[in-house]
């Protein structure tokens, strides 16, 4: 995905955020924005979100000397998951189609925000996720492809969301290797984080090598290149993955929610809308 002028504002905004979580004061926080703003006029609109992304958090690091300012949410985030994972387990088993109940609790990981304390309300939103609509589910195209391949690439995203992930892993018929990032890069899942959400005891896991927001290709490693370019089914979770992936070369279901315009308007969706579909045009027919 493009970068869009509506994204600007928001590079602005995520890093006064981080600032402000870090506890930053006034002076390195002005340094922060200002060499953010300095940065803007230099993205190219070609370049995809994630690209801009890292740099944004390199200049958070550099200032700041926080390699990992989010350690302890996602840690929080992890064990708040962890706490609804035999309840999400079993709504899964218990479903009429395990696997498309599945599929939308993977999907409901990416739309909570685990925060601490917030186990009930987790619960509340997984409950209402089985049942909620799709901007597009693209579930028949999802099960032609799992047919035909002998194991599955999935892209994680998020720490405390791996534990979602981990629910649909259990119920795919074919091994799975899950994809985290490198290095720490606001929430987004290390390896550390999916040991921690026990993915290890479903999947193999490796490292797309990147440290941004986002499976940036550019960034990654060879390794995992030539895992991509595998005839494997691939699953991207999130956002961020989407901004990086979408226009690339490869075949991939996407699954996320639309949570900001911009989004929205690439996926020609309504913002807030959820999506599981795969990379060539999305088949609203196939809503559900």
């Amino acid at each position: 995905m493009k970068t869009y002028f509506a994204c600007m504002p928001c590079f602005l905004n995520q890093a006064l955020r981080a600032c402000r979580f870090m506890g930053l004061d006034d002076q390195k926080t002005r340094q922060v924005i200002n060499a953010v703003a300095k940065l803007i006029p230099q993205i190219p609109m070609e370049s995809s979100p994630p690209e801009t992304g890292r740099a944004v958090y390199q200049i958070i690091r550099e200032i700041s000397g926080n390699a990992d300012p989010y350690q302890q949410v996602k840690a929080e985030n992890t064990a708040n998951a962890l706490a609804l994972y035999p309840v999400m387990k079993q709504m899964a088993a218990a479903a009429a189609n395990p696997l498309a109940a599945a599929v939308r609790i993977a999907a409901a990981g990416n739309v909570i925000d685990c925060g601490v304390n917030a186990s009930y309300a987790i619960e509340k939103e997984v409950d209402q996720m089985l049942e909620n609509e799709f901007a597009v589910f693209d579930m028949d195209a999802f099960l032609a492809q799992l047919e035909k391949t002998e194991r599955i690439l999935y892209i994680g995203d998020n720490a405390g969301e791996c534990v979602f992930d981990r629910v649909l892993i259990e119920q795919l018929p074919r091994p799975v290797t899950y994809v985290v990032r490198q290095a720490p890069i606001i929430n987004d899942a290390t390896m550390e984080d999916a040991l921690a959400a026990g993915i290890d005891r479903v999947a193999d896991i490796v490292s797309s090598g990147t440290d941004a927001p986002g499976t940036v290709l550019s960034t990654c490693t060879s390794d995992f290149l030539d895992l991509l370019k595998q005839p494997w089914l691939k699953i991207s979770k999130g956002q961020g993955n989407y901004e990086a992936l979408s226009a690339g070369p490869y075949p991939v279901f996407f699954l996320l929610k639309a949570k900001c315009s911009v989004i929205a308007r690439d996926l020609d969706v309504d913002e807030g809308q959820m999506i599981f579909a795969s990379s060539s045009p999305p088949d609203f027919s196939r809503a559900s």
